[in-house]
């Protein structure tokens, strides 16, 4: 097996990190590897199935380039100021370079504690682990930019949840890089202005290179943001723990604790246990991305020239987030029902669907799956309300050339539904990973219909409905 590590975070002053070697484990066993990414990576899957590999995947060893370290960082959660948060149960091996020259960080969640650990066990166990496994890859699927997930391994640990036993697991993630807004928070904080341009370049290089200095490094990453928030709003996805430090200046996923895809459609909805004021509901990303990209904004004026023309610059950039985030809903949700180039005068249609929706609590995925082939009436417990809607997109769709095509590229019919990740999970922990691995296959092509997985497209009956879902922590 060959992983070719270039580790230049590493070559960062010590003082963005802890060189830190993940915690060895009494029993590494491997649950899952990603044979795709493996090769995206540059590596033979089967030599990663090897002892040796699956050892070091659990953090018993090292691969050969290695510089394992965990990452400083700070962060809002929940709008609170935290000074100092860090990698608390993870260990990033180093950064490999793909045959085609790409960079990815390869990181071990679950590696054991880190000077950041504040009194946690750094460890991780299987349910987490899983969850992240398929949420990720499915939303790698459905074309949201994420982080991975290359493999996941037991580790023949007991860790202690909520009073119970679990088995213990390992993550290994891979990411364009794990920096994040709440990274800069850190070195700003700190008034550490030389670390926080050291940053700034870094982030440049990395990710933004058409980036000019902070000020377009800015630009750059509300850009990305307000992409990426659209799409998760146009799959009705709630990541549920939207903190700083959750949120990465590569535009990518991250972080994958209490995440949920929604079935019954209501704007408010929020599923993470700890989210108790809806703060991160469905309907508040938009506003909460902006929050963030504003605290990104101050950590960056002191390294953007003058203060006066810095501030200004920094609040006009946070200010497009709005302006971009809204041309990017229109588009996606236009897309949702067979507009390839939909407009402001279209906002109405669009809205009304999602208002008959939220008061019936139509199921938000198979609703506008639905209208590919008329069955979407089905979701509707009075389908009055969507009759009238759908006579205006009827006449609407007179004037598109080719919009079931358009639909079908949007509108996924699969989702990872909170029912059936939770029954995946108990299954997997009595050691039946058959729901699993099924659950993966079919979220694989997550846009087209396969026999035999008519269960999976779904929604709960009353008694399978996830009313909360858990970090794992």
């Amino acid at each position: 097996m060959t992983l070719r590590f270039d580790n230049s975070y590493a070559r960062l002053p010590g003082r963005f990190y802890a060189r830190q070697a993940p915690a060895p484990v009494p029993v590494a066993t491997l649950v899952a590897l990603n044979d795709d990414l493996a090769r995206r990576l540059g590596a033979d899957p089967e030599a990663l199935r090897s002892p040796d590999s699956v050892a070091w995947l659990a953090g018993n060893g090292l691969p050969d380039g290695a510089e394992p370290l965990a990452q400083a960082y700070a962060g809002h959660q929940f709008g609170g100021w935290v000074p100092q948060l860090g990698d608390g149960r993870a260990v990033l091996l180093g950064e490999v370079i793909a045959p085609d020259g790409a960079r990815f960080d390869l990181q071990l969640k679950g590696a054991g504690q880190t000077p950041y650990s504040r009194q946690g066990d750094g460890r991780a166990w299987l349910g987490p682990v899983l969850r992240e496994y398929v949420v990720s890859e499915a939303m790698a699927a459905l074309g949201v930019p994420t982080t991975r997930a290359l493999a996941a391994v037991t580790t023949g640990d007991t860790i202690w949840r909520d009073g119970q036993r679990r088995p213990g697991a390992v993550l290994a993630r891979v990411a364009a890089s794990h920096i994040r807004v709440g990274t800069f928070q850190y070195f700003a904080a700190r008034r550490d202005m030389e670390g926080l341009q050291l940053l700034v370049d870094h982030v440049i290089t990395r990710h933004h290179p058409q980036a000019d200095g902070a000020a377009g490094l800015l630009d750059a990453v509300v850009a990305a943001q307000a992409r990426l928030i659209a799409q998760w709003m146009a799959l009705g996805f709630i990541h549920g723990v939207m903190n700083t430090d959750n949120m990465t200046v590569s535009g990518e996923t991250i972080d994958y604790g209490p995440c949920a895809f929604m079935d019954a459609f209501h704007p408010d909805t929020v599923y993470s246990s700890i989210d108790r004021q809806g703060r991160y509901a469905w309907s508040n990303q938009p506003q909460i991305a902006a929050w963030n990209l504003a605290q990104l904004a101050m950590c960056l004026i002191p390294v953007m020239g003058e203060e006066a023309v810095a501030i200004e610059a920094a609040t006009a950039s946070v200010h497009r987030f709005k302006d971009l985030y809204e041309a990017e809903w229109l588009k996606r949700f236009g897309a949702k029902i067979g507009l390839a180039s939909p407009t402001a005068a279209d906002l109405p249609l669009i809205e009304g669907l999602l208002s008959e929706m939220t008061r019936q609590g139509a199921d938000f995925t198979n609703s506008f799956r639905g209208l590919i082939d008329d069955t979407a009436r089905g979701n509707f417990a009075d389908p009055s309300g969507f009759d009238a809607w759908a006579t205006g997109w009827r006449a609407r769709l007179e004037a598109e050339a080719d919009p079931q095509t358009v639909m079908r590229a949007a509108n996924p019919a699969y989702i990872p539904r909170n029912h059936q990740v939770e029954a995946m999970i108990e299954a997997a922990v009595a050691g039946d990973l058959a729901p699993f691995h099924r659950l993966n296959a079919v979220l694989a092509r997550p846009y087209h219909i396969r026999r035999g997985a008519e269960d999976l497209a779904l929604p709960p009956r009353p008694d399978q409905v996830v009313q909360a879902t858990f970090c794992g922590t």
